[in-house]
C-alpha cells in the first residue's frame, strides 16, 4: 500500500508538471522531457534513500526512546545500523517511478550519448542519491542536539527536496542559493544541467561526485559528535 501510494503521489506530480508545459513549451529554458529526467532523479535518489537508508528518518525516535542503547553496544558501526534499521516501502514506489521517467526522459532528450557519456551520468547519478543520503543523515544526527521524538530538520529538507524537482531556475535569487548551499539542488537540477549543457549551471554539474563526498563527510562527523554528547534517556 505504501508502494501503491508513492506511485500515485508521483504521478500526481507528473500530471502537474504535463499541465504546466501544455501552456508553456519552455520552462526557464528547459524542455519538457528535461524537466522530467530532474524530477525523475530526484524522486530515484529520494527512493533509494528511503528503501535502503530510512532508519536516518527514525533516528529522533531512537534518541527520544533509548533504542539508540542497544545499537552502541552492538560490534558494528552504529551509523550502519541506524540507517539500515527501517525499511520504507514508499522508497520503492519513488524508485520505480523514478526509473521508468527517467528512462523514458532520457529517450526523449536530445543528446549525443557516447560511452563515456554514460558512465558520466551513472556517476552523476548515484553521486546524486549520495548527496542525498548526506543530507538525510546530517538533517537526522541534528535530532542530538534537538532533543524531539521527530526531526523538524529533516522535514523541512525534505520539503527543500521538493522544490528541487524542478529548475531552480523558475525561483527567486535567494531561495537558489539557498537550494544550492543545503544542497538539494544537486540531486538532480545542476548534473541534469551538466549532461544537457544548460545554461552556466553546466559547470556545477560536474562537482556533484565532490559535493556527495562533502555531504557524507558533514553527515559523518555530526552524527559522530552527536553519538558522542548522547547521554541516553535515563530509563
Amino acid at each position: 500500500m505504501l508502494a501503491a501510494a508513492a506511485v500515485l503521489t508521483q504521478l500526481a506530480g507528473l500530471i502537474f508538471l504535463l499541465t504546466v508545459f501544455s501552456h508553456l513549451p519552455v520552462l526557464a529554458g528547459w524542455k519538457q522531457w528535461e524537466v522530467v529526467c530532474v524530477y525523475a532523479m530526484v524522486i530515484s535518489a529520494e527512493g533509494v534513500c528511503s528503501l535502503l537508508f530510512e532508519g536516518t528518518w527514525h533516528l529522533a525516535s531512537m534518541i527520544n526512546g533509548g533504542e539508540l542503547d542497544y545499537l552502541l553496544v552492538r560490534p558494528m558501526p552504529v551509523v550502519l545500523q541506524v540507517m539500515s534499521s527501517a525499511v520504507g516501502m514508499n522508497g520503492l514506489g519513488n524508485l520505480t517511478m523514478g526509473v521508468v521517467l527517467l528512462s523514458a526522459g532520457l529517450a526523449h532528450v536530445d543528446t549525443n550519448w557516447t560511452g563515456l557519456t554514460v558512465i558520466w551520468a551513472l556517476i552523476l547519478f548515484v553521486s546524486a542519491i549520495l548527496v542525498r543520503l548526506g543530507i538525510n543523515l546530517a538533517a537526522g544526527a541534528a535530532s542530538f542536539w534537538l532533543l524531539s521524538p521527530s526531526s523538524a530538520l529533516a522535514y523541512a529538507t525534505q520539503a527543500l527536496g521538493d522544490l528541487a524537482r524542478y529548475p531552480i531556475s523558475v525561483y527567486g535569487p535567494d531561495l537558489r542559493i539557498v537550494l544550492t548551499i543545503v544542497p538539494v539542488a544537486f540531486v538532480g537540477f545542476f548534473p541534469a544541467a551538466h549532461l544537457f549543457d544548460r545554461g552556466p549551471h553546466g559547470w556545477l554539474g560536474a562537482l556533484t561526485p565532490v559535493v556527495a563526498m562533502a555531504c557524507l563527510l558533514i553527515g559523518g562527523l555530526a552524527f559522530r559528535a552527536g553519538v558522542r554528547r548522547y547521554e541516553s534517556t535515563g530509563h
